[in-house]
């Protein structure tokens, strides 16, 4: 993983300096709270319903151990004990006191981190694929890309007050786990006819009040090229984007008021212009980065005692069937840790737990930890003989729950336990929800279904992409659950439709049971996702079984 050089380093202390400047004046009462504000966010710091809250960058999702073990650390000190990691592979701690901020910063510049860009009108912390560099179908680690743009656009002098947040994804493999089509800017990696590897960049992709699946404006863009074309896209939209109202002024907008075809001519022209005068990252810069992500020596020693293994304890066959993925090396596998215990908050994390990730990761993993945008750790590179002696670890930890990509491994939002903007709750509808169908035995037998909750328009919990998205509104002074069906949020992403009239908080999980139900009758197999039994039979049967009444009054 990348280690921070002088600069970085100089860079991180002299902003965390001046924050603490900043800090001091407002408790001082020199600054209003509204003067604050910009400083603040500038930093990671939000205030939300009943405290700050400091959001922490995680680049590209990577860490290691010492990383880790300093998150728990500031949990401990600084926090409550606990964190919670995000839809942005970040980590959020929800209780900080404002006069600690400055020494919580000053502990994660020790370690090579900071909260730099997690907010603002800015270029936000580029994600990544959190299988990168070990995944089976990958085409190239996308991880030096999304790390020569987070050198890129950190401080960037002309992209620091775009007309709004600015998000860029960058996945490496044709199966897309970067949600690159949901982003201000997707990058794929691609190969052209030669087999040369390059880049289709997508734009105008987002959720929120607004979903747009992103749209491609350049199928093949080589990779030298990649830095200037991107400035040119930036530079488009900070000229043209709109500034008079904010919940129209994202660059899905602009493509879709403009019109993909003028916002390429415009894209082309500029960059056309910028890229003869572009100051091109060196080549031994380039290289330097793509050092730091070289693969680790693996260990191929393969032993008979996993399949032994796997043989004697079911409950460790689930949890392999369900939460390791293939690995581009048939001795390894691809460990998801899950943060979704059936009961738990989705996300969160204690700082014994992370610990504990640390540790694993030290001993198994050659120290490489990802945060996955799905609110989940993952263990990227671990010999198939270690699996079982970790999975006891995680067991004992509240860590081993086998449900990766099942109904409770749920995306939700904070919702209005935390946030400011929330309107309904999210964290108790995933944890009904996910209890529900643990009592009822039937998340193995669903298979693959991706539940994801928002507790406002913003969509921070993805619910536009779920299989099922759940949206909390309120409605007269009640929370109100609506519910799309069909999203999808892969390299064949798409937006749930709305399915009718909301729920009642009451009312939701035995409508998800009605649903779920009817699902499990019209399959054409067990190996039938819902998903792709949506797709197959349309929405008819499974709006019949969300609103019978409905269906009898036509009758």
């Amino acid at each position: 993983m990348y280690i921070y050089n002088d600069f970085d380093e100089k860079f991180v202390r002299e902003r965390t300096r001046q924050f603490r400047g900043q800090v001091e004046k407002r408790l001082d009462g020199y600054l209003t709270e509204d003067e604050f504000k910009p400083l603040r966010l500038m930093n990671g710091l939000y205030l939300q319903l009943h405290a700050y809250m400091l959001r922490v960058a995680i680049p590209y999702g990577t860490l290691d151990s010492t990383k880790m073990r300093k998150l728990a650390d500031i949990a401990d000190k600084w926090d409550k004990g606990y964190g919670h990691f995000t839809t942005r592979q970040n980590i959020q701690y929800n209780w900080p006191k404002l006069k600690d901020v400055p020494d919580i910063l000053d502990a994660l510049a020790n370690v090579g981190m900071h909260a730099i860009q997690t907010s603002g009108n800015c270029i936000r912390n580029v994600t990544a694929d959190h299988f990168a560099g070990a995944a089976a179908d990958e085409i190239e680690d996308p991880r030096p890309t999304a790390e020569l743009l987070r050198q890129w656009s950190t401080d960037h002098p002309e992209f620091q007050f775009l007309p709004r947040k600015f998000k860029i994804a960058v996945s490496g493999a044709p199966n897309d786990r970067a949600v690159t089509k949901a982003h201000d800017i997707g990058i794929r990696m691609v190969r052209d006819d030669k087999g040369e590897a390059g880049y289709e960049i997508i734009v105008g992709g987002g959720l929120g009040r607004t979903p747009m699946v992103g749209k491609v404006i350049r199928e093949f863009l080589p990779r030298a090229e990649l830095l200037p074309y991107l400035e040119a896209i930036l530079q488009v939209y900070n000229l043209r984007g709109r500034r008079d109202n904010k919940y129209k002024a994202r660059i899905k907008i602009l493509v879709h008021e403009t019109g993909l075809d003028e916002i390429r001519d415009a894209v082309e022209k500029a960059y056309e212009f910028i890229k003869p005068e572009f100051s091109h990252p060196s080549d031994e810069l380039v290289n330097g980065i793509a050092r730091y992500f070289e693969p680790p020596q693996f260990n191929n020693v393969q032993t008979a005692a996993f399949d032994k293994a796997l043989e004697e304890n079911p409950a460790l066959c689930s949890f392999v069937e369900t939460n390791v993925a293939e690995h581009k090396n048939p001795a390894y596998g691809i460990v998801t840790i899950s943060l979704k215990p059936v009961g738990g908050t989705p996300g969160d994390a204690t700082s014994e737990q992370m610990r504990t990730v640390a540790d694993l990761a030290e001993k198994f993993s050659h120290d490489e930890v990802r945060i996955s945008h799905e609110q989940n750790i993952v263990l990227p590179h671990v010999r198939k003989a270690d699996i079982a002696e970790i999975y006891q670890v995680l067991k004992e930890a509240g860590l081993a729950t086998a449900n990766i990509g099942l109904i409770s491994d749920i995306i939700a939002c904070p919702g209005m336990d935390y946030c400011a903007l929330a309107t309904a709750r999210s964290i108790p509808i995933a944890q009904e929800i996910s209890t529900r169908f643990n009592e009822l035995k039937l998340e193995h037998e669903i298979g693959e279904l991706k539940i994801k909750i928002s507790g406002c328009i913003n969509a921070c919990g993805h619910h536009h992409v779920g299989h099922i998205g759940i949206l909390g509104l309120d409605k007269a002074g009640i929370e109100n659950y609506q519910i799309t069906l069909g999203g999808d949020a892969t390299e064949t992403m798409a937006l749930g439709e709305r399915a009718g009239p909301g729920f009642s908080a009451e009312e939701l999980v035995p409508a998800l049971e009605r649903l779920i139900d009817t699902y499990l009758n019209v399959r054409e197999s067990s190996q039938e996702i819902f998903l792709d039994a949506y797709r197959r039979l349309g929405a008819e049967p499974f709006l019949t079984a969300l609103y019978p009444e409905a269906e009898k009054d036509a009758a």
